[in-house]
């Protein structure tokens, strides 16, 4: 990946949902894992346009707490990608200076798939050219539980005074903590709704909603979502005296 700098007009921190494997697949003829499939070489596409955007932070949807609903052989299908992705991208991505988060549960998930994120964690710690969080496991509401959950331990055990909880605190314990609020978030495959996607980070980010599905997603899809994101006025709930 070549650096280009940082964009002084941002974003700084795009989210993605991927949306539409499933779509593209059956258009093809193809089983819904062969989409996934395709899916993550969009994956890999965007990573690298990202950095070379001068866009630091990249946040994407993987799987929800609400995809154990699919059939089991689809849930599977996407946990052996992410075992295949870290097994084959980890070292180009830790060399490329690049530091992968995974936000959401841990529990739920096999011994082994545990260990493939603890690896890949342990391995980019140090990196911070580039961020890469990939939410897997992950429903923002659910996030937004364990937050509480946590916050409130920590004021029944007296190490954290109730009047001392604010915003600030809030967010230093949801799953992001220390990473910027994204700036825009882009939806794939025409679904205009957010799907429990990072509900408090994603307060006052910039929404683009596509047509592509995942699998046809490329750089000039992103440069097109940035150029969008860059013609809007965020006043944050201000006033734009422009």
């Amino acid at each position: 990946m070549t650096d280009t700098g940082r964009t002084e007009d941002g974003p700084r921190h795009i989210a993605i949902i991927m949306d539409g494997n499933g779509r593209w697949a059956k258009a093809r003829g193809r089983p819904r894992a062969f989409g996934h499939q395709q899916g993550v070489e969009a994956v890999r596409a965007v990573v690298r346009s990202g950095a070379d955007l001068g866009v630091p932070c990249l946040t994407l949807f993987g799987f929800s707490t609400e995809n154990w609903s699919r059939p089991a052989e689809e849930v599977e299908a996407l946990f052996g990608l992410l075992r295949r992705f870290v097994d084959a991208d980890l070292e180009s991505l830790a060399d490329d200076g690049v530091r992968i988060r995974i936000l959401g549960r841990r529990d739920g998930l096999s011994d082994d798939l545990v260990e493939i994120i603890d690896r890949a964690e342990t391995r980019t710690a140090h990196n911070s050219r580039f961020f890469l969080n990939i939410a897997f496991n992950y429903g923002g509401r659910d996030e937004i539980v364990r937050a509480v959950r946590q916050i409130a331990a920590e004021a029944v055990r007296g190490d954290l005074p109730a009047d001392a909880i604010d915003e600030r605190i809030f967010a230093a314990h949801l799953d992001s903590a220390d990473l910027p609020d994204p700036d825009l978030v882009i939806r794939t495959s025409g679904e205009q709704r957010l799907s429990n996607f990072l509900l408090w980070q994603a307060a006052y980010a910039e929404l683009v909603f596509l047509d592509v599905l995942w699998p046809d997603f490329g750089r000039e899809h992103l440069e097109g979502a940035i150029g969008e994101f860059r013609r809007r006025r965020r006043r944050f709930g201000g006033v734009d005296d422009r």
